[in-house]
């Protein structure tokens, strides 16, 4: 998508957005909130997430909702293993050198995540990684049948991926019991019983949508992503309000009220705009 320039004024806005369901979700709710608030929004989304980024870093975009994962990782490159508050203050810090400033973050976390079928996991007491390692563990040593687990091409061979995880739980899946597949499969593979365990996003529409179950990553294995609004420190300075209004927004979400937005956009096909409209009138935002 072409970008043209745009200029910083007081009170006009172009937000960006990335190519997913839920950066549809969250540009088109900051649109709307704004908006509301007397201002003038142009919204830009569907677009990559490098393009994103550098839309905004060359001033093409004021706002933003960004990872915390995504920019410590992708963007400034940093391979060190932080925890949640860690992660948040580093690419706060990294990227106001740049002039972007990362405002207060949500509580939605879309990070990996596994997952099970619901039924399956309530039967088996399953809960936690810790809890699904151990079992496959238990039965492994008692001769029990394979069990299978779905993952994307990237993650099954990546140096932070599947092998070090297992590692961190403690437990071991044969070769032909790992079964590589496109993200989207995994979720159908989930819905129909044909995988044990399949590696998911945590807030996905269709963790809800199919009846899965996430798995809590109890030891910490995979990063934080939390979705914070990163605006220009210009814009900000020009718009001295604006820093309390988007945390006030920020305060409102987390995975478990995107999870529900994503399905009732990408499961029960509603349009994004009635979703977003809706969210924002039962948090008295609009």
């Amino acid at each position: 998508m072409a970008l043209t320039t745009a200029q910083a004024q007081a009170s006009n806005l172009v937000v960006g957005g990335k190519n997913f369901t839920e950066q549809l979700i969250l540009s088109q709710m900051t649109a709307q909130y704004l908006r509301a608030k007397g201002y003038d929004v142009d919204l830009r989304n569907g677009l990559g997430s490098t393009l994103m980024r550098k839309a905004q870093e060359s001033n093409q975009l004021d706002i933003v909702w960004e990872y915390t994962g995504t920019s410590l990782i992708v963007y400034n490159h940093v391979d060190e293993k932080l925890n949640a508050e860690e992660t948040y203050e580093r690419v706060k810090a990294l990227d106001k050198k740049i002039g972007l400033i990362w405002l207060n973050e949500s509580a939605l976390n879309n990070t990996y995540a596994f997952a099970m079928p619901q039924k399956l996991a309530d039967a088996q007491g399953i809960n936690t990684l810790e809890d699904l390692a151990q079992r496959i563990t238990q039965e492994q040593q008692a001769g029990g049948k394979p069990h299978l687990m779905g993952v994307d091409y990237e993650f099954a061979s990546r140096p932070d991926g599947l092998d070090p995880m297992q590692k961190l739980y403690g437990f071991q899946l044969d070769r032909s019991e790992v079964k590589q597949m496109d993200p989207g499969l995994v979720y159908t593979a989930l819905r129909n019983e044909q995988l044990y365990v399949g590696l998911t996003y945590s807030s996905d529409g269709r963790i809800k949508g199919f009846n899965l179950k996430l798995l809590e990553d109890n030891k910490g294995y995979f990063a934080p992503y939390k979705a914070t609004p990163v605006v220009r420190q210009e814009v900000l300075e020009q718009n001295p309000e604006l820093a309390g209004q988007l945390n006030a927004l920020s305060a409102t979400i987390d995975t478990k009220k995107m999870t529900e937005m994503n399905k009732r956009v990408d499961i029960d096909q509603e349009p994004v705009g009635k979703v977003v409209t809706e969210f924002l009138q039962q948090q008295g935002l609009i």
